[in-house]
């Protein structure tokens, strides 16, 4: 092995000291009150606790530090979900917690109505870093929203249009608006899921072949395909659509569909056949901001987008999205067109900012270097586990797709949940994709060192030595 140059970062400086060393020893009474919640008193409260998505069952979580969560007994994880992928700094990140307690003693809530210095700050910030001409921003609350807020402009921008078109197995929330276009409202696992049951309330998009080179929808191989996934897009255009088509949403890495990364060709073409006509093409990076080493996915497959939608790790833990668009495109009007309440949150844009300010110097490189070396690392890991089928690596995002064997690939569903379990049991927290759980996630904080990368892989190793090698 050639391993990777692990770069020497100052973690202190990237905020990372452990909140031990600065923590106040007295707790708030109503904390201690629920931090001392006993066996009884927990099963009691869950009781009320209704949940839409996401598993339970696992470990009650108490606390974090860097990579790593704690639970009520005291056991550790190192959380390769960053929880839900938004924990880009890791927990308790000091650096963080620094800024937003400093901003709270004067700001913290302002209707978006109401101009203020972090959103100035902000979305100037974010248009030097955007690539091309997006230079316009808008905030609100959560990924869901923002993918609705680029479907508003572009609809805007498109009349006389109706439909949007999505990629097989994409996901872009389960808001009313987003539903239709995420997997869980097909077949796509096999079974109809949740979002099947609001097709009333949904809104339909049509839905063309995805760049799943693995396992071609098309059954072709990449040598021969003549990028067809494109070219179907293309005659959905001509051919699929009353009246203009009123935008494109497209995940430039397909995180919950299986970590599915295209060739960059294919999101080039897409872009050219975008042009040709006239459809906005939005990039919903809600989950590839910064994880694959460069701030926009935008960057690294060499493709500008007319929208670009931000959200879950863009504001270090704290809830905040926003959408950045083309200067081609009429924006949002003040008459109502797109207000929230909690969309000028001055506490979420000083994170954000403070985050890009930490990535610029250190993170991002760290990023791409540790992805690098995971993959270094995985394939030689394949050697012992031919069931690696596929290893896809962007910088840290990660996925490995598990088979019976690399001829047939049959699907190994319950051995893929199975690691993961096992994960869980040794100390490491893995995520699953939605579409199969046959492809094991590894998406850890950014912050994550070579160090920790070998004691993830070490876990990793057990886990599926217990569930391939039994």
């Amino acid at each position: 092995m050639n391993p990777v140059r692990e770069k020497s970062f100052n973690l202190s400086e990237l905020g990372r000291t452990l909140p031990s060393v600065t923590r106040k020893q007295r707790m708030d009474p109503l904390l201690e009150k629920i931090f001392n919640l006993s066996d009884a008193d927990r099963a009691e409260c869950a009781k009320h606790v209704m949940l839409g998505g996401g598993t339970r069952g696992g470990p009650v979580i108490v606390r974090g530090e860097g990579i790593r969560l704690y639970d009520t007994t005291g056991k550790s994880y190192i959380d390769c979900t960053s929880q839900s992928w938004a924990m880009y700094l890791g927990f308790a990140n000091e650096a963080i917690n620094r800024i937003v307690a400093e901003h709270m003693q004067s700001l913290s809530h302002v209707h978006q109505g109401f101009d203020t210095l972090p959103r100035y700050y902000l979305a100037r910030k974010l248009a030097q870093l955007a690539p091309g001409d997006l230079n316009r921003v808008s905030f609100t609350v959560g990924g869901g929203p923002a993918i609705e807020a680029a479907m508003k402009i572009a609809y805007k921008n498109t009349q006389p249009s109706r439909d949007f078109i999505c990629l097989y197995d994409s996901y872009h929330g389960t808001t009313l608006g987003t539903m239709g276009a995420s997997w869980i409202s097909t077949r796509s696992a096999g079974k109809l899921a949740g979002g099947s049951r609001f097709l009333g309330l949904t809104r339909p998009f049509i839905r063309v072949p995805n760049p799943y080179c693995y396992r071609c929808p098309l059954g072709l191989s990449r040598e021969n395909c003549s990028l067809a996934c494109a070219q179907a897009l293309r005659v959905t255009l001509e051919k699929g659509i009353a009246g203009n088509v009123a935008g494109l949403i497209v995940e430039p890495i397909q995180a919950s569909g299986g970590q599915i990364i295209p060739p960059k060709e294919y999101l080039q073409a897409v872009r050219r056949i975008c042009d040709e006509f006239g459809v906005p093409l939005i990039f919903d990076e809600i989950q590839t901001y910064a994880r694959i080493g460069r701030f926009f996915a935008a960057e690294y497959f060499d493709v500008t987008p007319d929208i670009i939608v931000l959200g879950k790790g863009f504001g270090a833990g704290l809830p905040i999205a926003a959408i950045i668009i083309s200067d081609r495109l009429t924006g949002f009007e003040q008459d109502g067109e797109e207000l929230h309440t909690f969309a000028n949150s001055s506490v979420g844009q000083v994170a954000a900012a403070k985050q890009i300010e930490l990535l610029e110097n250190g993170i991002l490189d760290n990023t791409a270097q540790m992805g690098e070396y995971l993959r270094a690392r995985l394939e030689e890991m394949r050697n012992e586990f031919p069931e690696m089928g596929d290893i896809r690596v962007a910088g840290l995002h990660v996925g490995i797709e598990f088979v019976r064997d690399p001829r047939s690939k049959e699907p190994l569903n319950a051995e893929g949940k199975a690691i993961r379990d096992e994960g869980i049991k040794l100390g490491v927290i893995f995520g699953l994709a939605g579409v199969r759980t046959n492809v094991l996630k590894i998406k850890p904080p950014l912050i994550v060192t070579q160090a920790e990368c070998d004691e993830i892989l070490d876990k990793l190793r057990s886990a599926m030595t217990r569930v391939l090698r039994r």
